[in-house]
């Protein structure tokens, strides 16, 4: 029930007070675009929203052969908003967002005209741990979904894990994390893992598997205790659609149930690869 794109819509004011009666009535006889599969019809304030079934053939106007409303007033509200490019669901996901049960006709980017509502918005929760900010994992998402490259209603929630957080957890007078980033702070003696620095003091590692086995091959000993930051681990454990980043995937993804895993170094694409196949659907990268 929603446009693949924004030539599928016509926008039209129309003399007459918006109810079904008035709408199917007007519509006898009439002749409408061979794109044209939904109108937005404006009488003053009011808004409607209706879908047009035309007669077949290959005549660019074509007559119309009955009409299914959609939408009455109150039930569509109007958008204007040149920074929403209503070809991308995602943007469109989020104007409906913010209209619960509403249809939204969204004048946008181009002053191009389009609709929805938030029946159909899907929810990825994006779990990453930060610092630095922002979360590198929430930047790549929005980065896949603005460019277009997830062709799906998508509305991320960030959920992060704060390093400082962990911190608190330990007891040893020095600390160390895998490498350097801005935010971390800390009272004690901090040192990082991929500098190799020499250690005359019992340690507490913050890092995952992969840095507990580095630290091992370094120093020929374990560290004094190990804090796991490994996103696999600390990302809550339901069955929402989750998208998270993890050092033993090498290179593109893998799903896990309701997750999707990408590399710690991962791409736009790949995000945008990981997202399609959590949800079913086809790739766009």
């Amino acid at each position: 029930m929603l446009p693949d794109h924004c030539k599928d819509v016509s926008f039209r004011d129309v003399d007459f007070e918006l109810d079904e009666k008035n709408i199917t009535s007007h519509s006898k006889g009439k002749k409408a675009y061979t794109r044209t599969d939904y109108m937005v019809l404006r009488h003053g304030e009011d808004l409607a929203i209706i879908r047009v079934l035309k007669q077949k053939g290959v005549e660019l106007f074509r007559p119309v052969i009955s009409v299914e409303v959609i939408a009455l007033p109150p039930q569509v509200v109007l958008v204007r908003d040149d920074g929403v490019n209503v070809l991308n669901r995602s943007e469109m996901a989020r104007v409906a967002a913010r209209h619960p049960g509403k249809w939204v006709v969204v004048q946008g980017l181009f002053n191009h005209v389009s609709f929805a509502n938030d029946s159909d918005n899907l929810e990825l929760r994006v779990f990453d741990v930060v610092p630095p900010y922002p979360a590198k994992l929430t930047v790549l998402v929005d980065k896949a979904l603005s460019a277009g490259l997830v062709d799906l209603p998508i509305i991320p929630v960030e959920e992060t894990a704060d390093l400082n957080d962990l911190e608190r957890m330990v007891s040893t007078e020095a600390v160390m994390f895998p490498c350097r980033a801005s935010g971390l702070a800390s009272t004690r003696r901090i040192s990082y893992l991929d500098e190799t620095p020499r250690l005359d003091e019992e340690v507490t590692l913050i890092g995952c598997d992969l840095s507990s086995r580095i630290f091992l091959s370094v120093y020929r000993k374990p560290p004094h205790k190990a804090i796991d930051m490994c996103p696999q681990e600390l990302a809550p454990q339901n069955d929402s659609k989750r998208i998270i980043k993890c050092c033993k995937v090498k290179e593109g993804f893998v799903i896990q149930g309701s997750r999707a895993v990408v590399p710690w170094g991962a791409t736009v694409q790949e995000v945008a690869a990981a997202i399609n196949a959590l949800f079913g659907a086809e790739s766009r990268t």
